[in-house]
């Protein structure tokens, strides 16, 4: 008997190579790559072998804790049934996303009590282990709310917290420059009725005047406190970026303008844009187009967002595509975005690294079946540790 196990006859996707070869895992760890055949081990039937996916920005728990508009799930099977997804699609380390700050739409103080209640399910999950992927929590906190900061009190020290990010989404500046998209957006939600969108939104633009500028602030003072990875969301121009950089970000989620993303570079920021976006073809707001960014060379890492299985399907687009090389795009969606929230135990195949895998069949289906003609990518297998958990 022995405690090895070997995944052979995959093709390994290593940080600046594809190699055909085996990896040989023991006690959760890496502890060999070896190119070419082996007589044992489980046979991948020549998949590809890729690092485990690391999540930073996936809204998905939020949408299975409320399926429907004020109608709320269980949250312990919210978690498992987002964490079985999220596993499902590649990933093994999750960030999720949990909204703080009460905004229009929103039904009174619930959104506070639904992050806590998010935050102990996760916890509990994560305790008990019984998720496929291991959970950590990223705070959006949109700043322009009355109850950010008491909200982030309430949350800010609990040791699952990785990431937190600045938020505002006050219509008329950043991610809802053009209104119109703020409006689309908050009607087709059903989260404010249409004759009421106006009202609504002067009413946003008051209270945003009030607290935006002094909760990002305070917001940042506390994470440098906790000495966990800030980031800024939707920044638009130099000045939004700059204020950022001083506020100490690391990481600039969904910069919307071309501008802000070379100035986040300049700071040394790293940029995160959404999987759907390159799917897509471009933003569902009108914003810059992530690939754009990623000609550009201003392009560090992509999230799930609003679909967990996107960044895969975003990774072999553009390989197939031949924008990028498949290390470049594994790097994309599972080593750089670790290294952006200090995990360096994990993110790419080499030796000393956590045994985080998964195990992708690229399928190319028919030209009238799907006209795109890039490769889809079939999830077959997740080792988390070295254990199998999808």
């Amino acid at each position: 008997m022995t405690d090895e196990l070997v995944l052979r006859n995959a093709r390994l996707v290593l940080p600046d190579a594809v190699v055909e070869g085996s990896v040989r895992i023991r006690r959760g760890l890496i502890v060999g790559i070896d190119e070419g055949p082996a007589a044992s081990g489980e046979d991948l039937g020549g998949d590809f072998l890729m690092p485990g996916l690391v999540e930073l920005h996936t809204d998905h728990l939020e949408h299975h804790f409320t399926p429907r508009p004020r109608t709320r799930w269980d949250p312990i099977p919210a978690v498992l049934s987002h964490d079985l997804q999220m596993a499902g699609a590649g990933a093994t380390t999750v960030l999720d996303a949990i909204r703080i700050g009460t905004m229009a739409g929103d039904d009174g103080g619930s959104v506070t009590a639904g992050a806590l209640a998010l935050l102990t399910a996760v916890e509990y999950a994560a305790d008990a282990g019984i998720t496929r992927a291991e959970h950590f929590i990223h705070l959006r906190c949109e700043v322009s709310a009355p109850d950010c900061i008491e909200a982030f009190d309430a949350i800010g020290e609990n040791g699952l917290l990785r990431l937190a990010s600045l938020m505002d989404h006050t219509p008329g500046q950043r991610q809802y420059a053009d209104v119109e998209a703020f409006r689309t957006y908050m009607v087709g939600k059903g989260r404010i009725a249409a004759d009421e969108v106006d009202e609504v939104m002067e009413r946003l633009r008051r209270v945003a005047e009030e607290y935006s500028d002094a909760h990002r602030h305070a917001i940042a003072e506390r994470v440098a406190a906790r000495g966990i990875a800030l980031a800024a969301h939707d920044d638009a121009t130099e000045e939004h970026v700059a204020e950022a950089a001083r506020l100490g970000v690391r990481i600039a989620e969904f910069p919307t303008t071309a501008v802000a993303a070379r100035s986040a570079r300049e700071h040394g920021q790293l940029t995160v844009m959404g999987a759907p976006n390159i799917v897509r073809g471009g933003s569902q707001s009108g914003n810059v187009a992530a690939a754009e960014l990623l000609r550009l060379g201003l392009l560090d890492i992509l999230s799930s967002d609003y679909v967990p299985s996107s960044p895969l399907q975003a990774v072999f687009h553009l390989v197939g595509g031949g924008a990028i090389t498949l290390p470049e795009g594994s790097a994309l969606v599972s080593a750089n975005p670790a290294a952006a929230i200090g995990l360096d135990d994990r993110g790419s195949i080499r030796a000393g690294l956590r045994a985080d895998l998964v195990r992708v069949a690229a399928h190319t289906a028919p030209p009238e079946r799907h006209p795109a003609g890039t490769p889809i990518p079939a999830v077959r297998g997740v080792w988390r540790e070295g254990r199998r958990v999808a």
